[in-house]
């Protein structure tokens, strides 16, 4: 018999596999950082920082407030380790396996790795790896740049080039994270006993059991959802559906205006349970919920881009947009700027979503979270710059904390 699931079970079910149903019930633990990240699969990386760095929010919107030198500290000890997955992420330690192919094969993670650059440059290469072995870890920042190096994004010094590249082609590790900047050390340092011949999987493998970390992470999903967790190029996720279903992995629903979909054998006893979406958060923009951007779409009916890349009078709605999940729905979102020296959290605009009713539960819920987003990062008091009328007329223009 086939199991028919409303939209909203759906939601829940996915929110209830990302960590995000329901708000934590204790104070965060360092062990907790950790199993957050496993139940994700992977953390995203990003460097913007008007309000706190990305996959510190992402943290936060799950944990509540724990100290953010926590991620720093599991880098640091190796329970963490950094390298492409979706985008750049951090990782669970035990993973490391799975992305090993792609450190052996390079050349096949487009403009990540430039075999030109390292074919040509050889010696150079050498010479810094000499120079990490001999002397230890380094940044980028160690390096001066050549005389007449021209400024901008993608103007990388050539020792930075260096160590992007070694990156990506697992020579080089991440150690830690200084001021946020990447520390690199030598990978047969950091893993002195990994063994190639013995420790890394075929590529057939890895991928199999990367969509199986990544039904696990949805816990819900369309199969055309599955790869891009991962970032998967020619997955086999028609025949790895057909495995699980055989195996009970997987279990066929029919959700409502989504069709056919796939259930995480893990979250079969929700379907058992009434279960109650009370959370509300401010996610990042890279969070696992929304970096689909057509999965967000098609789940919560959800419209959303990062608009930092897009010029300012182009913008539809701001640089650094926080997407506002309100008990199992995406209801809203909110423009945002930490500004420390001040210790304000300002709020240069909030938009609701068409058709959310506002409701009393609906302000509490947003004015708390909103709250705790802005003491976690410090902050004395929160601003309000532009509201939308309806909420302009009953919310105040600033709370102290």
């Amino acid at each position: 018999m086939s199991i028919s699931l409303s939209l909203i079970q759906a939601r829940h079910i996915h929110l209830a596999a990302q960590g995000l149903l329901r708000p934590p019930q204790r104070k965060a633990r360092f062990t907790d950082l950790l199993n957050c990240v496993r139940q994700m699969s992977l953390l995203q990386i990003d460097t913007i920082h008007v309000v706190a760095r990305s996959p510190y929010l992402v943290l936060f919107s799950r944990l509540g407030d724990y100290p953010s030198a926590w991620l720093e500290e599991a880098l640091a000890s190796g329970r963490l380790f950094e390298y492409w997955a979706h985008e750049a992420c951090f990782i669970p330690a035990e993973d490391y396996p799975l992305l090993r192919h792609r450190m052996l094969s390079p050349q096949a993670m487009g403009w990540k790795y430039n075999g030109a650059w390292a074919e040509t440059r050889q010696q150079e290469v050498a010479q810094l790896l000499a120079h990490i072995k001999d002397h230890g870890p380094v940044r980028s920042a160690d390096f001066a740049a050549p005389p007449g190096q021209q400024s901008g994004w993608w103007a990388w010094k050539p020792h930075k080039r260096h160590l992007e590249n070694l990156f990506t082609a697992g020579e080089l590790m991440v150690v830690e994270r200084r001021n946020f900047q990447r520390v690199y050390d030598l990978r047969q340092r950091v893993l002195p006993k990994w063994d190639d011949a013995l420790h890394a999987l075929e590529e057939k493998e890895a991928v199999r059991q990367m969509l199986y970390n990544s039904a696990q992470s949805l816990g819900l999903f369309r199969a055309e959802w599955l790869a891009d967790y991962y970032r998967l190029k020619r997955a086999p996720v028609k025949e790895q559906l057909a495995m699980w279903i055989e195996t009970g992995t997987v279990v066929p629903v029919e959700v409502e205006t989504l069709g056919q979909c796939y259930l995480h054998h893990s979250q079969l006893p929700m379907l058992e349970q009434k279960s109650q979406a009370t959370h509300t958060a401010l996610l990042s923009p890279f969070d696992p919920v929304v970096w689909d951007r057509k999965r967000a779409l098609e789940l919560f009916n959800f419209s959303y881009r990062l608009e930092c890349y897009t010029p300012e009078a182009k913008r539809q709605y701001g640089y650094f947009v926080l997407p506002i999940l309100h008990r199992g729905a995406l209801k809203g979102r909110l423009d945002a700027k930490m500004q420390r020296k001040e210790k304000v959290l300002l709020i240069k605009q909030l938009w609701l979503e068409p058709g959310v009713r506002i409701t009393a539960g609906l302000l509490t819920d947003l004015q708390q979270a909103i709250s705790r987003f802005a003491r976690w990062q410090g902050a004395q008091k929160v601003h309000l710059l532009n509201l939308p009328a309806e909420l302009a007329a009953i919310w105040p223009k600033e709370w102290a904390l």
